[in-house]
């Protein structure tokens, strides 16, 4: 009888143990998860830098990533004016394309004939680059900075609404039955039901828009060789091109790569924010 105590005392210490080490693991586990890629990010920049000291690189051939540093500072009252200038187009486009794209969305799901009368046009826009529709606009849009910003919203909204649209499409039909069983009316369904279904959907859409609105308002500006105080980065990478100022030119994508990052970073938050409490995808696994 002792020795079977002795046996379960043992076996529910090493239980308790095995739960105290739990969080050890997985606060090990978010640690790497930071560490590992800017272990590799450093490890890119030194082995860049070695290479272009040990092979005595001009700076207007290939800079090393101190050089660019260095513009990012020295060039600081040039470049950051023009990030906020396409930061600002970017998060308008942005935010343009989600109140369309979800009004759109419900729209659309409330009536099958809707559906096969817009939906055509909004895959025409998706499909049809940018850059080939971006001098039209320029000329019928009344300014360079609305044009820029209808570019970067028509990029943004396809990723928005066909997500959103598939996720309102995907909702759980005995769920649907039993809203309409307890007598619900199409408002409560819609606000109580579907929308709250298709969240997965539309972050998912939001993630990939809010990088695609980045890209579109530069793609655009390049498209426009908008110029003077008002232009963005892209028209500061092209500048530093054609003078051959490659570090000013590295520093400007550094910016650019370093703002799509953040973009990427606080939509996934977002999201995060929104599904960890009850969605499977943001739920952490216990087994």
């Amino acid at each position: 009888m002792a020795d079977i105590t002795r046996a379960a005392s043992s076996e529910q210490g090493t239980d308790s143990a095995a739960i105290i080490a739990s969080p050890r693991v997985s606060n090990n586990e978010k640690l790497l998860r930071f560490i590992v890629p800017i272990g590799a990010l450093l490890v890119f920049v030194l082995l860049w830098q070695a290479f272009v000291s040990l092979r005595g690189i001009p700076t207007y051939i290939l800079p090393g990533p101190i050089d660019a540093i260095g513009a990012l500072f020295k060039d600081s009252g040039t470049l950051w004016p023009a990030l906020w200038v396409t930061l600002r187009i970017t998060f308008m486009a942005l935010g343009v394309a989600l109140l369309g794209g979800v009004v759109l969305a419900i729209i659309i799901v409330q009536s099958k004939w809707l559906e096969l009368a817009l939906f055509p046009f909004t895959v025409i826009l998706q499909v049809t680059p940018i850059i080939a529709i971006a001098p039209l606009i320029l000329i019928y849009a009344p300014d360079t900075q609305t044009a820029l910003m209808i570019c970067a919203f028509l990029v943004a909204f396809f990723p928005i609404l066909s997500n959103m649209v598939q996720g309102l499409k995907s909702v759980d039909h005995n769920l649907l039955n039993l809203f309409e069983l307890y007598g619900a009316k199409g408002w409560q369904t819609l606000f109580f039901l579907k929308i709250p279904a298709s969240m997965p959907y539309f972050m998912a859409g939001l993630r990939i828009a809010g990088g695609l609105s980045l890209i579109a308002a530069v793609v655009a500006e390049f498209a426009a060789g908008s110029a003077g105080q008002g232009s963005g980065l892209a028209f500061r990478l092209l500048e530093s091109q054609y003078r051959l100022n490659l570090p000013r030119m590295f520093a400007a994508l550094i910016m650019l790569c370093g703002t799509g990052i953040a973009i990427y970073a606080l939509t996934s938050f977002v999201a995060w924010l929104t599904l960890h409490r009850w969605h499977e995808s943001a739920i952490r696994r216990e087994n």
